[in-house]
């Protein structure tokens, strides 16, 4: 072969080549985003020592896909304004209201940008006993004894969802305490539809749930499997939603005053992160996960978020 030839038979191969590239390296279209905020709470792995992070510290991820942390903000000082929502099931022993003046010490050491509302799990609904107030002092003025009586609340996740379905529109992060035994009657076992119900309502309305084991009234009360089953489902609704579930080995707390003051110091570090989600073709829900590899933290938010479409 000529070198004229071979030079011709290079170029004819290089045209090919660069003629392929195009359709093999043409660039991608990005997904359609859509920007989405959840509130996450940070603790320490180990200690009490709760270390700060910064948005840069944060990776936010759906699977292996990593998404872009367009904003984090410390909920503190101009950002620390709270809805929190106490819920006391009517369906445990009257005996759990000698703990309730550490609730009402708990009440009175939050700050004035905290508004408190009272109410009472009846029926699968609320008996509301102060709506929201910045005046601590009258919030733990509503407490009162429960009644006691296992005919009062057949299931808690009805009364919790009636009580997030009545929840006034906010700016205001959303908080909810309950103390329950967490037996539903209306539902026991895996699968529970008003748990599952509860859970998605507050994960697509952003509201941490947070809750203390009370003992429920009656025979279910020491029934086995009811008030184990009640433990689990306080455990799931409030791991689901980002919160916490404060029990003491499987018993109810001899003292509400230390749940108080883990419950107190989660609230002094929780962030407000916004991410860029993928949006599905009709309003979903997603698993995302946080993490960061600042030392000792780890990051706590709820399993799933709601993702609407694009806009």
């Amino acid at each position: 072969m000529t070198r004229a030839a071979f030079k011709s038979l290079v170029l004819l191969f290089g045209f090919i080549i660069v003629a392929s590239l195009p359709a093999r390296l043409s660039p991608q279209t990005p997904p359609a985003t859509v920007p989405v905020s959840m509130i996450v709470s940070v603790e320490a792995k180990n200690g009490t020592a709760v270390p700060v992070i910064y948005r840069e510290d944060v990776r936010a991820l759906q699977g292996n896909k990593r998404l872009q942390v367009t904003d984090w903000v410390a909920l503190q000082g101009d950002h620390a304004e709270l809805q929190l929502f106490v819920l006391i099931d009517d369906a445990i022993k009257s005996s759990v209201s000698v703990q309730f003046d550490d609730v009402r010490q708990f009440m009175d050491a939050q700050p004035g940008s905290t508004s408190i509302a009272v109410g009472y799990m009846q029926h699968g609904s609320i008996e509301i006993a102060q709506d929201f107030t910045k005046d601590h002092g009258r919030a733990g003025k509503a407490l009162r004894m429960p009644m006691g009586s296992t005919g009062m609340s057949p299931s808690p996740y009805l009364s919790i969802s009636d009580a997030m379905k009545s929840w006034p529109d906010s700016q205001a992060r959303r908080e909810m305490l309950i103390v329950s035994s967490g037996i539903d009657r209306l539902g026991t076992g895996p699968g529970d539809p008003y748990l599952t119900a509860a859970i998605e309502q507050a994960q697509r309305a952003g509201i941490q749930v947070y809750a203390i084991y009370a003992e429920g009234m009656g025979h279910l009360g020491h029934s086995f499997w009811r008030f184990n089953w009640g433990q689990i489902n306080l455990g799931q609704l409030t791991d689901e939603t980002g919160g916490e579930f404060y029990i003491q080995g499987m018993q109810a707390p001899i003292d509400f005053k230390p749940y108080l003051d883990a419950f107190a110091d989660r609230l002094q570090h929780q962030y407000l992160v916004t991410f860029l989600a993928v949006p599905e073709k009709k309003a979903s829900y997603q698993n995302i996960r946080f993490e960061t590899e600042v030392s000792n933290a780890e990051i706590v938010a709820a399993d799933r978020v709601f993702v609407p479409t694009e806009k």
